[in-house]
Formats: C-alpha cells, structure tokens, sequence
C-alpha cells in the first residue's frame, strides 16, 4: 500500500500558522482536511477565483460553506487571469494564482502556503517536460518546497497518489466538488491524466515511485550544474564578458548562459536561442562585431565587451 494522506502529514514538519491553497477539488479538500485535523485552529484556507469559469462564483460559495462547517477560516481572493500575447492561458493563471496565495498569505501574517499537487502530477509534469523536450530543470518536475513572492510553497502530498487521495476522503465521508474542465481532453495534461497513466498504471505498477526517484536525481544534477554555473559567472563577470565566455567550452557556456539569464533576468531562452547566441558569441572575434539574439521575453545585445540583457520594452 502506498503513502496516504494521513502518513504524509505525519512525516511534515511544517512552520506555523500556514494556509492550503483551496479550490473545493478533491485534492486540495484532503489536505485542508487533514491538515485542520493535525493542526487545530493553526489553518487557513486560501481561494483564489480566476474568473475563468461560469462555476467559479459556485465554487467559491461552495468552499464557503465547506471551510464554514470545517472551522476554518477562509479568505477569498478575485484575480485577472487573462493571458497576454504569447503567454499560455495555464501560465497565466498559475502566475496569478501564486501571487494572491502569497499577498493573502503574507497579509495573514502566515508562514507558508501549502498546495495539494500529489504524485500524479509530478508524473505528469514529467511527462510534460519529456514532450517539451526539456533538459534537467523539466525533468526536475515540482520541488516539495519553494519562494515565490516572499513565501514559502510547501507541498506535503507528492508522495501521495490520486487515487490514494481519493480513497483516503471516501473513507472519511469527505464530500469535494469536481472540476469540469478536468475531463476535457483538449489539454494535454488531461491526455497524460486519463490516458496515459492507465497505461503506465498497467505496465509499470511502481512508476510513481521510479519517476520520482528519477525526478530527485534531476534535480540533484541540477543543483550541481547551477553551482558550477554561478562560479563561472562569478569570474566571467555580470554581466557576462565576451572573452571569458570564449575562453569555456560550449558545455560550460550554455550552462553559464543559462543560468545568467534564469538568476539575473528571470527568464528562460529557448534551446535554439541559446544555441544561435553561442554561434554568435564563437563569431565574435572583432570589436565590430554586433550581437542582438531574441531570448525569452527580450534580446541579448552586445555592449562594448559584455553581453547585456534588454526586455522587450526597453530594446
């Protein structure tokens, strides 16, 4: 049998008061549950209503009553959601709904904002990056703890599967609303849910545990690689010199590059901007030589003998 919802909250040892993010959904309920039973008037609960859905009024006064009956207080955020141009609608609304968690959270006074992801879905983050073809951050998948916006992100449930999720609240008698959009197949995610896993279920009975074992060896690598990263940066210069990236090989230099942009920037190049700025870095050999590369969300340019960042505002 594997990890239940109890068992993974008796092996958390959180900093308190905290706050469950909490959107009705059969995860996020187990958690709020669990959680108020362990740590009695130490919680709170957090909606975020994205506007997204014509429910999303009925969701909200339904996680009302529920939290009502609960004796937790629930504190409702509204937020824009909309994506801009060339921004996914999922990005969108998972950068808005991190930013009210926190300013609800901070606002509160609390520790920590726990979120209900379990290990279904850091299998289908995996497989997410796999398509994507992403390097070791993808497969790295979702840490059980970040900062983002001056919290601290805490998930307890990663060793937890979905179904275990859900037999664990019909054994307690724990009622939960279902997402609709859960079941539209025209997102990938749900492919991987609804029709992968199955699949993966069938054929390898363990692989949730196998792909987290692989995704904590990701994320160790990448660790390393980020360490190194920033001793190359660290004598390379920020922003980055010209001849100390000519003087690593291209390995290094798209593991500096990389991370420059990620630490210093925010943002991510694409494989094939990064190979192009690397071409355009080993061809660089005169003073004359210009360099303006689109990466991400703006464009690297030469600046006398370094490399500069510019957003697309400013370039």
């Amino acid at each position: 049998m594997g990890l239940t919802v109890p068992a993974a909250l008796r092996a958390f040892a959180p900093a308190l008061p905290a706050a469950v993010a909490y959107s009705g959904g059969a995860d996020s309920t187990a958690l709020l549950v669990a959680a108020a039973r362990a740590w009695p008037g130490r919680i709170h609960a957090v909606h975020v209503n994205h506007g997204l859905q014509a429910a999303a009024d009925d969701f909200a006064r339904y996680c009302q009553g529920f939290c009502d009956g609960l004796g937790v207080p629930l504190h409702q955020v509204n937020v824009d959601a909309r994506h801009q141009s060339g921004e996914s609608p999922e990005d969108a609304a998972r950068k808005a709904r991190y930013a009210a968690l926190a300013q609800a959270a901070l606002a509160l006074g609390l520790h920590a904002v726990w979120l209900a992801q379990h290990a279904d879905d850091q299998v289908e983050t995996m497989l997410l990056a796999l398509s994507r073809g992403a390097g070791l951050p993808g497969l790295a998948a979702m840490p059980a703890s970040f900062d983002r916006h001056g919290m601290r992100f805490e998930r307890p449930l990663l060793g937890v599967s979905g179904p275990a999720i859900r037999e664990w609240l019909r054994g307690e008698g724990v009622d939960f609303v279902e997402d609709p959009t859960n079941q539209d197949r025209s997102f990938t995610r749900n492919r991987i849910r609804h029709e992968l896993l199955p699949a993966l279920e069938r054929a390898f009975p363990q692989f949730r545990d196998t792909f987290a074992r692989s995704a904590r060896h990701a994320a160790q690598a990448q660790r390393v690689l980020s360490a190194i990263a920033a001793e190359d940066l660290s004598r390379v210069g920020d922003p980055p010199s010209i001849a100390g990236l000519r003087a690593l090989d291209r390995e290094r230099q798209a593991n500096l590059l990389r991370h420059w942009l990620l630490a210093t920037h925010k943002v991510r190049a694409n494989a094939a901007q990064l190979e192009e700025l690397m071409n355009q870095v080993a061809a660089c050999s005169t003073r004359g030589h210009d360099i303006r590369i689109k990466a991400a969300t703006g464009f690297v340019e030469r600046d006398g003998e370094c490399l500069l960042f510019r957003p697309h505002r400013d370039a």
